[in-house]
């Protein structure tokens, strides 16, 4: 079904949940086609699919692992024949299980490291290859980077690695008229932040920023539009720290 959209097309990884299922709406209502990468969860895709297309947009649900090279390849590729080009690729997809660094556990950090930050780098390569002339590439990090917090060693890691591989991507596009940037997030009410942490830690992130909440997954989703869109074509190589002040 090559170029079934004269739109614009965006993937969005990650977007069966959380902040990118927010980011596959909004960039929806901005005018994109959206390609909805999921991992496992084929009915939460396809939930947001159908919420894209009953509200008169374009999506489609591709399954992709992004650690998985070839998966990310396939997922490009679903895209491109599909909405026959791709503009904006925003890599959402992240996990964030908590473990101490004197505990040593391998498997938990080679599991995050393999989704956070390669499967960052296998995203970005592709979007490198595949967007065109005047797109976007947008990566997530984290704004706990600057906290260090306890237990967070294994995913600070990996989104401090994505960072610099932000910054880098940026210069290796010179003369292609395509940003790259990411957003960092704060403490946001999702799925993947509620799990493994008591009430008790969940007030206490709430009232650290100087707004005193919890960010929502829209104020994320805001941000990737301005950086998606037009008013957002001057910022490139930067992190952008949505966080409500919590630094």
């Amino acid at each position: 079904m090559t170029g079934l959209s004269a739109r614009k097309s965006v993937i969005v990884t990650g977007s069966s949940r959380g902040i990118g299922r927010a980011v596959a709406r909004r960039l929806a209502s901005d005018g994109f086609a959206v390609a909805v990468n999921y991992a496992g969860n084929a009915i939460k895709a396809e939930e947001v699919v159908a919420e894209i297309r009953a509200a008169g947009g374009q999506a489609i649900a591709v399954q992709a692992d992004v650690a998985n090279a070839a998966d990310v390849e396939r997922l490009f590729k679903e895209t491109i024949e599909t909405f026959g080009g791709i503009n904006v690729v925003v890599n959402c997809a992240g996990i964030m299980p908590l473990s101490t660094i004197a505990g040593g556990d391998l498997e938990l950090f080679d599991k995050v490291i393999a989704t956070n930050l390669r499967g960052t780098f296998v995203v970005l390569g592709q979007a490198a290859r595949h967007v065109s002339s005047g797109g976007r590439i947008i990566a997530f990090s984290s704004s706990v980077i600057a906290k260090a917090f306890p237990n967070y060693g294994p995913y600070i890691a990996s989104k401090a690695g994505v960072e610099g591989l932000v910054r880098v991507l940026a210069n290796e596009l010179r003369g292609r008229d395509i940003t790259v940037n990411a957003v960092a997030p704060g403490p946001v009410a999702t799925e993947l932040f509620f799990t493994g942490k008591p009430e008790a830690q969940i007030e206490e992130l709430r009232k650290q920023p100087p707004l005193e909440r919890l960010g929502q997954p829209e104020d994320i989703s805001n941000v990737v539009s301005f950086l998606a869109g037009p008013d957002g074509s001057w910022v490139n190589g930067q992190v952008l720290r949505a966080n409500g002040g919590f630094v």
